[in-house]
């Protein structure tokens, strides 16, 4: 939908006069058919945008991340106006720390709108912060739905009905059936649901060979403005600005998507989980930010593969692995989130208290998988899912760390990082905190699987193998500790059974040692 521009573009001096709609966009919601711009009229209708420090503040944003908003939202906004549709943009300076609630109580306050209208925000505090505004300045608030998504909240829960367990592939099934995706007559293509077992590959020894690069962009003179003053204002936040090159446009996005699709898509299966030195993207999409951000639609995102899928002869487990991230597991976690939210964010299973190790911030530990992993997230402010999920989300877990601390790092660290998606695969995949809600078990591992995935264990002081002692990988050491806290819960459990019966294998003498070498590591993290 496009508004049609009016006459002569209403600015600054004009807002408050007459006002039907204020529309706030956020800077998550940058689509450019956004919900709140349908039967968006010009001579009496404006857009706010906010920037605030608030939000970067919230938890201690990654410099990448912060610039990625900022500069997509600018963009934004002059692509809004090119389209005269006027905008009141609040800048950083402008709103001097007030939250986006506080910016617009006071913007309602001035202009005197008949409503407020915004789409569904992606966060659980945001839109109660919006309600608890407008109902006090006796503004109406209208939230529309979020068209970005495939499934609405309200289908979510209709499927979830009062299921105790949420299923994915189930859900993803439904979703596939009603959509017709990678369907042929009713039956799935390939005659199975999903090739999972044939994408869990590692590179071989030799490693991943000439990987087909990415699309990174260099920023515009915009862009540049955006990440001098990040630079400046948020010099004590982590992370390096030096690698900045995501799509901050649409356009940009687009391009972003095809060269995933033209270029990486065909290795993206069978590689996902592998990791390795000195190959931060491997053949992963980079688009996620994109799609969070809303520069890229999901329905765009499935159809330009399903498109190489047939005309290129792309391989059916890459393009439906792909796809169930987008169609099955996206849409999944964003209905997880709305349908379990407070309690999600409170949610500890394990009742786990320790603090998030001061390494974690900075990548100076002596576990080459975890000085890999989080160097390279500070250095561009990305990581792919095996590297979040089973490198530092596990040790995170084995560690006995507060899932709360952890929840608010992955939500500061990684510029695709939005709290509808991070928080349910935070506490829910990576560590187990809301006790198997949608996940069949904890997803914990030794320094074995490392070293199968990866070869960061070639340039590491510590060894898989290894279970206690100065030699021993503390992965290692901490999962079988682990176990042996948990053996009742494992036995049980017909998925962590077998780990389970490998514990039993121990000697006493074996578990006592383990156990005593845990507790030095917990209790001395800084030596690790």
């Amino acid at each position: 939908m496009r508004a049609n521009p009016p006459p002569a573009r209403r600015g600054r001096a004009d807002v408050g006069k007459d006002m039907r709609h204020l529309v706030l966009i956020l800077g998550d919601q940058l689509d450019p058919d956004a919900p709140g711009l349908t039967g968006f009229d010009p001579a009496r209708d404006t857009v706010l945008m906010v920037e605030t420090a608030a939000e970067a503040a919230l938890v201690w944003s990654h410099k990448a991340r912060i610039a990625l908003f900022l500069a997509a939202m600018r963009h934004y906004r002059d692509e809004l106006v090119g389209r005269g549709i006027p905008v009141d943009y609040c800048t950083l300076e402008a709103s001097a720390g007030r939250s986006i609630a506080a910016v617009l109580a006071a913007r309602v306050a001035k202009s005197k709108p008949e409503r407020v209208v915004v789409c569904e925000p992606g966060e659980y505090r945001l839109l109660a912060e919006l309600q608890d505004t407008c109902a006090a300045a006796a503004v109406a608030l209208e939230v529309r739905p979020d068209t970005h998504f495939m499934v609405s909240r309200e289908e979510f829960a209709r499927w979830a009905g009062a299921k105790k367990t949420l299923l994915m592939e189930m859900f993803y099934r439904q979703v596939r059936k009603r959509t017709g995706v990678l369907m042929a007559d009713g039956e799935p293509e390939g005659g199975t649901w999903n090739f999972d077992a044939d994408n869990r590959g590692a590179f071989p020894k030799s490693g991943p060979g000439a990987v087909p690069p990415p699309a990174r962009f260099a920023p515009d003179a915009l862009t540049r403005q955006v990440l001098a003053e990040v630079a400046q204002r948020f010099a004590g936040h982590p992370g390096e600005l030096a690698q900045f090159a995501w799509p901050v446009t649409r356009a940009q996005a687009l391009e972003a998507l095809e060269t995933f699709v033209s270029t990486r898509l065909t290795g993206f299966g069978r590689f996902q989980d592998a990791m390795w030195t000195g190959t931060p993207f491997g053949w992963h999409a980079l688009i996620s930010a994109a799609l969070n951000l809303k520069l890229l639609n999901p329905r765009e995102v499935i159809a330009r593969a399903l498109e190489a899928y047939r005309r290129d002869k792309l391989p059916l487990a890459a393009v439906e692995g792909f796809i169930r991230q987008v169609l099955g597991w996206r849409e999944f976690i964003r209905g997880v989130y709305w349908l379990d939210m407070p309690l999600l964010g409170e949610a500890n299973h394990y009742d786990h208290q320790r603090p998030l190790p001061a390494w974690y911030w900075t990548g100076a530990t002596h576990m080459n998988c975890m000085r890999e992993a989080i160097g390279q997230t500070l250095q561009y402010g990305y990581a792919h899912h095996i590297q979040r999920l089973m490198v530092t989300g596990n040790f995170a877990l084995l560690a006995g760390i507060s899932p709360q601390a952890v929840h608010r790092w992955y939500l500061a660290v990684y510029v695709d990082a939005v709290e509808w998606a991070e928080l349910p695969n935070t506490a829910g995949m990576a560590l187990y905190a809301n006790g198997g809600r949608f996940t069949s078990k904890p997803y914990v591992a030794s320094g074995a699987y490392v070293k199968r995935m990866s070869n960061y264990c070639a340039g590491c002081r510590y060894r898989p193998e290894v279970r206690h002692g100065p030699q021993a990988c503390p992965m290692t050491t901490l999962y079988w500790n682990f176990l042996d806290q948990h053996e009742q819960e494992m036995k049980g459990n017909m998925r962590t059974a077998l780990m389970a019966k490998n514990l039993q294998r121990l000697s006493a003498d074996e578990r006592a040692s383990i156990r005593q070498h845990a507790a030095h590591l917990l209790e001395n993290p800084d030596i690790l």
